[in-house]
């Protein structure tokens, strides 16, 4: 295989689900999973469509009481083209199932650079011969309402008939994930069906809570023989097309399915099904929305490409693709935000977490317009965000943990172990530390990009909204002399009580209060800045009297971090739990990633011990660089020198089962610096993570999109150091033998094509002659401005 392509041998039903996944198109619209034309949902396949920020709300009853849960929907599938054959004179055979043939051969290959994927079998068919089928599926790149799927037909030692039928499928429902099961499902009514003109059939229907309207357009056209019958079968749930094309040996017949799809949530529209008829029937042919597609993706790779020799340079491709497939330009006009899971399955239910502290960072030097379309999807969310702190007795704003449509916390109140079957309560929506993600997002994407216009309005209120809620929040303890924050959720979800404790929640999570502390105090920095007219106005917009000010200053300098043994405590009392014997559950399990499910179904819960789902003290080390992490904790009163911060890595190294797959990413990150020669075991498993589905299962349910973006951002900022701060490139790389040479560019504060190269302990900085400026570029031991035109190389000390 090339480092552009991805293939896959055989028909395989127990992979089927992770191809599907890893095999999704998509252009930040919309995106359709890598399921066969001919299938329908079961358990081998899954042909799910979902439409970015497409949502839809049920109740179920759960456990005997009524629970509400909101769904990225499931949309009706585009993709049914099936057929079957026909000898001279001879009736019909079945219709082609992939799972009921034996095939002579099979193939499905995924072309990264053209975004196309590709099907091809050949099949002997017991009553007719052999026939030899491709298929090729584009979701379109250039108009993102579009998609084509291209069929092509050659019998190769008979003649007879092949009757194709080609449908829009308006029967379906949200069945991705197995634990789901037992909630309702069902998300859409009023499903019509119709026919426009000889070629294009539709199907129209609405969400049965948010009452959005869906439509879809296909139209089917035949090249190489003239069909003997054409029918369209407009149904209740389906709307479908029939033809029958004579086929002879060696002349292919081709199959041409042009879909468009539209909802009421699109702009410059006045009626879903409208637009979808007429953009299906004005669609260009088939080569025509080729061109234009792979032009698209060119532009795309030529400003996000990222050069790694081998196997992990494969991999770092086909994470970008499925980054740009789920965030792509055409976000920049959506109010959307980014689902942990992409665009690719139900996992999560297609909810907004935390992701994005793993997302814009990459985005935000090479598509800052579309992380400043993310980051208004949490601006247009503030209201909810600071009604959700007044009704929960603060101040400021209070973001949820899960978000989907409107801002509200869509974190689910019971959550199913699937190895005891037991419903128990969730109480991950106390992970407040994601208000802290965002305002840091905001600081970082303004910081890269210079756009001083959303930090002083649209940042700035965010900021100091989620400042507001920290400095209320913070309570002061008179015997310490200093602030805490009592009964949140860190990262690391295994913890979220004391043991025997009648409330969830924890006190002063080191992750939780340190960013806490951090946002304060950018805060209080930015109004300090900012100019009087610019103050006067925010102050009005916020409701915020500057006398508040001078608190936020104190509790941000004197928030807790508890420490014990000599080590950066995760939570106060986390040294006090029980160890936990590792070895013997290594022994007795295969895999112990889940730790907190395994210990549920003993009847125990992960609460009473030092174990710990993923990084949470250590994300400290991803978010901040060693020098502002000193900083940080010199601002609070504590000193954090590098013999303390490598005895927390390894304590924690020791104790963590790595349940998500971010958690290998974040120990590959800090590594890096701490431990070299352990850092590439962790960056090789977040680069495996999905294509080797380690998580057991769940990568079939949707990508890991922040774990993905997360991998390339490892290159981009982790293995450079590279920051963006005092207008300059700030760069400190770190030599890592086994990703010791890469290559990427950047768009930096107006500048395009950014060049930077390591190989070989050198440093290369490519600024383009087409720039109108100089950068200028640090490093830890000096500083250098490259003009337009010019390559500036450096050596870098030996480690």
């Amino acid at each position: 295989m090339s480092e552009w392509t991805w293939r896959y041998e055989g028909h395989d039903p127990a992979a089927e689900r992770l191809r599907e996944s890893l095999c999704t198109l998509g252009n930040g619209y919309f995106a359709t999973r890598g399921a066969v034309p001919e299938s329908r949902a079961g358990l081998v396949h899954y042909p799910g469509t979902y439409v970015a920020g497409c949502y839809n709300r049920l109740e179920s009853t759960v456990a005997g009481r009524p629970v509400v849960n909101e769904d990225l929907v499931n949309l009706p599938n585009w993709l049914p083209l099936r057929f079957r054959l026909r000898s001279a004179g001879s009736p019909a055979g079945r219709w082609f199932t992939a799972d009921s043939r034996t095939f002579l051969q099979y193939r499905h290959t995924l072309d990264l650079r053209r975004a196309t994927l590709i099907r091809t079998f050949r099949y002997q068919d017991e009553l007719v011969g052999v026939l030899t089928v491709e298929q090729i599926r584009v979701v379109h790149m250039a108009d993102p309402h579009l998609a084509v799927l291209r069929t092509v037909f050659t019998a190769e030692d008979w003649s007879g008939e092949i009757e194709v039928e080609s449908a829009i499928d308006g029967d379906v429902t949200n069945a991705n994930v197995h634990r789901y099961r037992s909630l309702n499902r069902s998300h859409l009514a009023h499903v019509q069906t119709g026919v426009e003109e000889s070629e294009t059939v539709w199907l129209r229907c609405r969400t049965n809570s948010s009452d959005v309207g869906i439509a879809l357009a296909a139209r089917t056209v035949v090249h190489g023989r003239e069909p003997t019958s054409s029918r369209l079968h407009p149904a209740r749930h389906r709307a479908v097309r029939r033809l029958v094309i004579p086929i002879d040996p060696g002349a292919p017949v081709v199959v041409d399915k042009t879909v468009a799809l539209h909802t009421s949530r699109d702009p410059a529209i006045s009626d879903p099904l409208g637009a979808a008829v007429e953009r299906a029937s004005a669609a260009a042919d088939f080569h025509g929305l080729m061109e234009s597609h792979v032009t698209a993706w060119a532009q795309l790779w030529r400003h996000a490409d990222v050069q790694v020799p081998g196997q992990a340079g494969r991999v770092l491709r086909l994470h970008l693709f499925h980054v740009l497939q789920t965030l792509s330009p055409h976000t920049a006009d959506l109010d959307v935000g980014v689902p942990a899971r992409g665009l690719h399955g139900e996992a999560y239910r297609g909810h907004v977490f935390w992701d994005e502290l793993f997302v814009l960072p990459y985005l935000n030097l090479h598509f800052p317009e579309v992380s400043r379309a993310l980051l208004n999807y949490r601006y247009r969310r503030l209201p909810q965000a600071c009604r959700a702190a007044r009704e929960a007795g603060r101040a400021g704003a209070m973001y949820p943990w899960q978000s989907g449509s409107d801002g509200r916390e869509e974190t689910q109140r019971l959550h199913l172990n699937p190895r005891s079957g037991r419903w128990l309560p969730d109480h991950t929506r106390l992970q407040h530390h994601v208000g802290s993600a965002i305002a840091y997002n905001v600081w970082r994407y303004c910081e890269a990009t210079g756009d001083t216009e959303f930090l002083h309005t649209r940042g700035a209120e965010m900021v100091l909204q989620i400042a507001r809620f920290w400095a209320d929040t913070a309570d002061f303890d008179p015997e310490s002399g200093r602030y805490r924050i009592r009964g949140v959720v860190g990262p690391d979800e295994y913890h979220d009580s004391y043991p025997g404790a009648h409330r969830p929640g924890l006190d002063d999570n080191a992750y939780t209060n340190v960013t806490a502390a951090w946002v304060i105090g950018c805060a209080v920095d930015l109004v300090r800045r900012l100019p009087a007219w610019r103050r006067r106005e925010l102050l009005e917009r916020v409701e915020l009297d500057i006398g508040e000010l001078p608190r936020w200053e104190e509790v941000s300098r004197k928030l807790t971090v508890p420490h014990h043994q000599g080590v950066i405590s995760q939570f106060d009392g986390y040294g006090d739990l029980a160890e936990l014997d590792w070895e013997a559950y290594r022994e007795r399990y295969d895999d112990i990633r889940r730790l907190d499910r395994i210990l549920e179904a003993e009847g125990d819960t992960v609460n009473r011990y030092q174990a710990s789902k993923q990084a949470d003290v250590l994300m400290l080390g991803y978010l901040f660089s060693p020098a502002e992490l000193r900083q940080l904790f010199h601002r609070l009163g504590y000193e954090l020198d590098d013999e303390l911060w490598r005895r927390t890595v390894d304590y924690y190294l020791r104790r963590t089962s790595h349940g998500s797959t971010l958690s290998g990413l974040v120990h590959g990150w800090v590594l890096a610096r701490v431990r070299r020669a352990d850092a590439w075991k962790y960056c090789r498993e977040a680069l495996e993570a999905d294509i080797a589905d380690i998580q057991g299962g769940t990568t079939g349910e949707g990508v890991h999109l922040g774990a993905m973006a997360g991998t390339l951002d490892l290159v981009q900022r982790g293995l450079t150091g590279l920051e963006t701060r005092e207008e300059a490139l700030w760069l400190d790389p770190v030599p890592l033998p086994a990703l010791s040479e890469y290559g990427f560019s950047l768009r930096y504060r107006g500048h395009w094509g950014v060049g930077v190269r390591l190989r070989r302990e050198q440093l290369r900085i490519v600024v383009p002659d087409s720039e109108e400026s100089p950068i200028r570029v640090v490093l830890t031991d000096r500083a250098v401005t490259v003009a337009p035109g010019e390559t500036c190389t450096l050596v870098l000390p030996t480690a």
